[in-house]
């Protein structure tokens, strides 16, 4: 029978070092500040928002959400995100997305700059985390899935890491950051023949596909850590993740749970990234 690795504790560990930096700034007459960007009123976007406020606040950082209406133009939009960019007094900037359709995020993702990108919107971003660039931002999602790995001491090196989901959110991202912890990584997706079979190759296992409890003990190798990152609603409302947690739990080692797992240390990751930028700035 496998154990959790809840997120809880790793989020914890993180905060407490964040609320130390944020201190030893204010000494200096600093006050690091995150700017949230939210374009409409997506119930998961507001959910995040109100769990990003009550971590920054734990962690002395200060916060302000600039509420823009879902039918904005573009250029309206472009003039209120060049305000934010502008402010010296911001130093991390996070747009929700996806952006309502008459934005072109192609466009957008050229106006935050990358000292002030930490959610890695921003393709100079992209490209420092391809290079395994220390100065850049990774998307805080992956990196608080790689959090939960190194907290409790999963050995990466020379494993075989199997990432289900090929999307920039999380599975491309992801995969670089296992890569650069030298794990031997091979990207699946939805098109993958004999997708339970690679699977089973893994000794860390990533689902981040982006289907409710998709990913069954046919997935899994005896003994494995598997990464839950999904987040999904099922019929009955129930917040789910990509893995059938109670069909793996046999087989697995070690299993992120869900709710309470990678969603957990995200916005402790997002913290530590506005620290980062502040201290770039």
């Amino acid at each position: 029978m496998g154990k959790f690795l809840k997120g809880k504790v790793v989020a914890d560990s993180i905060a407490e070092s964040v609320k130390r930096e944020a201190e030893e700034l204010k000494k200096k007459g600093i006050t690091p500040k995150l700017k949230i960007v939210r374009v409409g009123e997506r119930k998961d976007d507001i959910a995040y928002e109100v769990a990003a406020i009550k971590r920054m606040d734990a962690v002395n950082i200060e916060t302000e959400v600039l509420k823009l209406p879902a039918d904005i133009e573009q250029e309206k939009f472009i003039h209120e995100l060049k305000n934010v960019v502008n402010d010296n007094s911001v130093h991390g900037i996070l747009v929700f997305r996806p952006l309502p359709e008459q934005i072109d995020e192609d466009i957008v993702k050229f106006v935050i700059p990358p000292e002030k990108d930490v959610d890695c919107f921003n393709p100079v971003n992209v490209a420092k985390l391809l290079e395994g660039d220390p100065t850049g931002f990774p998307p805080c999602t992956p990196e608080a899935a790689l959090e939960i790995l190194k907290y409790y001491k999963i050995e990466l090196k020379g494993k075989e890491a199997v990432v289900v989901g090929r999307s920039m959110v999380v599975g491309k991202p992801l995969s670089m950051l296992l890569l650069k912890e030298n794990a031997t990584v091979t990207i699946c997706h939805s098109k993958t023949n004999n997708l339970p079979e690679v699977a089973k190759r893994a000794d860390i296992l990533v689902a981040a596909i982006g289907k409710s409890r998709m990913i069954t003990g046919e997935y899994v190798k005896e003994g494995a850590s598997v990464i839950d990152v999904g987040i999904n609603v099922d019929k009955d409302g129930k917040i789910t993740g990509d893995v059938n947690t109670e069909d793996c739990m046999e087989k697995a080692a070690y299993i992120t749970p869900v709710p309470s797992g990678v969603g957990a240390v995200t916005t402790a990751v997002l913290a530590k990234h506005v620290i980062k930028a502040c201290k770039m700035t």
